[in-house]
Parts: structure tokens; sequence; C-alpha cells
């Protein structure tokens, strides 16, 4: 596995009581020596008992212990002030800037020269979802784009598997590398690097609770944002979908509504796919309609929309939709 001693040195300092992304981002540029690392600590933060490079120490060579322990399941641990570490795209917060990630394969794929769109959507598409998404999808690789997305059931598989077919795709994580989730996509994951793809995490330990887990998805949604040129909406439920169609027994909230809503904050450009002549009635589109309606930004993705956004990604060009029905 391939680190570096600062890598595992931001690791260290983000394991304290604490410390968060927001102050190693506003207290450390990378590659400071432990020493003044741990000042920092002492002056800077609200520890209540003095760090000593003892104590520094001890802690990193345990976290160094459980990282090396991911075995070959991990490439490799790339950190801010690491030489390639990824710079993230859009306007973001430093409480939400990434400080360090996990990966296997080719990191290189997140990369700001990188052209990035990410797909995101329900876990349960019908078959003419699915359809219409693999047009899209089929699309964008043609442009030698590459597909990110999160290795979830549904619209993030197809996704992944029609971008496999003839291009290269991301998927990130919301667990360590040696513990894939969801399990029954552990195949699909080997898959995406074998075929010259990306696996990404912020984790090398295992969540200890659903809470825990609850909050990893969120994150892991952000980073979905965070790594895109633009981002897609292929279909989701809204939060109040189960009361107005009255529908039970299903998980209905993806999470896309959470990615969708950060990179309006990041200041990505955000599209969803819709057809008002097909698409009205159907209770899968209820995001896709209440985005559309709050934000005029919010582009629908057409024929011509989907090139005009595949052009202005690889020409950094402003962007200005066109209302034409959706894709069908």
């Amino acid at each position: 596995m391939k680190y570096t001693d600062n890598a595992i040195n931001i690791l260290t300092t983000k394991s304290y009581k604490g410390i968060g992304r927001a102050w190693i981002v506003k207290n450390l540029k990378g590659n400071e020596s432990i020493e003044e690392i741990v000042y920092l600590l002492n002056t800077k933060s609200k520890q209540t008992d003095e760090i000593t490079i003892e104590d520094f120490n001890f802690k990193k060579n345990q976290i160094l212990e459980k990282v090396l322990n991911l075995g070959d399941s991990c490439d490799g641990l790339i950190a801010i002030g690491d030489k390639n570490f990824p710079k993230h795209r859009g306007n973001v917060k430093e409480s939400e800037k990434p400080i360090f990630l996990f990966y296997k394969g080719d990191i290189d794929l997140l990369h700001i020269e990188n052209n990035n769109i990410t797909v995101i959507g329900l876990l349960n598409p019908d078959e003419t979802i699915e359809k219409r998404e693999r047009k899209i999808v089929q699309e964008v690789i043609k442009h030698n784009i590459t597909i990110v997305s999160g290795l979830a059931f549904g619209c993030d598989s197809i996704a992944h598997l029609e971008a496999i077919k003839g291009g290269k795709t991301v998927a990130i994580l919301p667990s360590p590398l040696n513990n894939i989730l969801p399990a029954t996509n552990k195949g699909l994951a080997y898959e995406i690097v074998e075929e010259g793809g990306l696996l990404v995490s912020e984790y090398y330990e295992d969540f200890k609770g659903q809470h825990e887990l609850s909050s990893r998805y969120k994150e892991r949604d952000r980073l979905q944002a965070l790594f895109c040129d633009a981002i897609f909406l292929i279909a989701s439920y809204a939060q109040d979908s189960a009361n107005r169609w009255n529908i039970q027994g299903e998980k209905l909230d993806s999470g896309a509504r959470l990615a969708m809503g950060d990179a309006k904050n990041y200041n990505i450009t955000r599209a969803v796919m819709y057809n008002e002549k097909i698409d009205s009635d159907n209770p899968m589109f209820d995001l896709n309609r209440q985005l559309i309606k709050e934000d005029s930004n919010v582009i629908i993705l057409t024929n011509k929309n989907l090139e005009k956004i595949i052009n202005e990604i690889k020409n950094k060009q402003s962007f200005v939709s066109e209302k034409l029905p959706g894709f069908d």
C-alpha cells in the first residue's frame, strides 16, 4: 500500500477529540513535522490534556497498524499536502473539504483535470427508467467523461455497469475498502477496478452502529458532489412520497436529495432526467419535479442540453439550458 508519513500524520491528527476537517484545513497545509502538529494541537485546539510527541507517535503507530490491516483491498492513502491529492470542485466550507482518501485503482480519475459526471438515483428504478439511464451514460462515456456514483443498488449500479462497458467509473463508498457496501455489489466493485476505474473511501475502520453508518452515507453523498463537474439525478422519490402516494414497505429516500442539495451548495451543475409527457404521474420522479420547481437553474436532460453540458465540461464554458422534452 502506498502512503506518506504526512498522510498518517493527518490521519492521526484527525483522531484527536474535537479535531475535525475544518480545524485541519485551517491549521495544516500538509507535511508539517510532528513537533509542529503537537504544538498546534496544544495551542490551537480545545484539548484539555497536554499532548506530547510520545503520545502522538504512540497513537500514530496504532493507526498505521489499522491502515495496514486493509491489506490488498487498498492501493493507497493520500492526504492534503501529498503530491497528486485530488482537488475538489465547487465552493466548499472547510468542514466539508476532504482531507484524506483511501483508494483502490486509478486515483487520477478524481483529479480536477479529469472530466467527471456523477449519476445518482433511487434503489428500485423500473425497466423504462433503467433503459433511459443507460442511454444517458452511453452518451456521456463516448466523450471520455468518467462516471461517478455510490455503488448502491438501482441507479448507481446501472451507471457503473454501463460505464465499464466503454469508459471509466468511480465508486465512492461509506465503508472501508475491505468491507464493500452493499456486500452483494462486491463483485461489481472488483470489476470497476479491473476495468481501470476507482474505489474510494474516507474510512479505514468499520462503523460502530446504524447511526454512524447513516452519517457516513451522508458524507459519501457530499463526496459524489465534490468530485464531479456536473451531477445527474435519474429519478428519486421525495421525502413526502410515501404519504402522497400511500407507498408502504419500501425505502424511498435514496440519499439523492442530499447529494443534489450538496451540489447546489457547492455551485455544481445539476441536471435531472425528466419528461413531462411521460413522467408527470410517476412517484419515482417526485424529487426531480420538486427540484425543477424550486430552482430554475436545474437543467432538464434533453438530448440538446446533455450535449451542451458535455461541451461545457470539456471546454469549461458557461451553460444555458433549453426547455425541450426530456429523455424518453
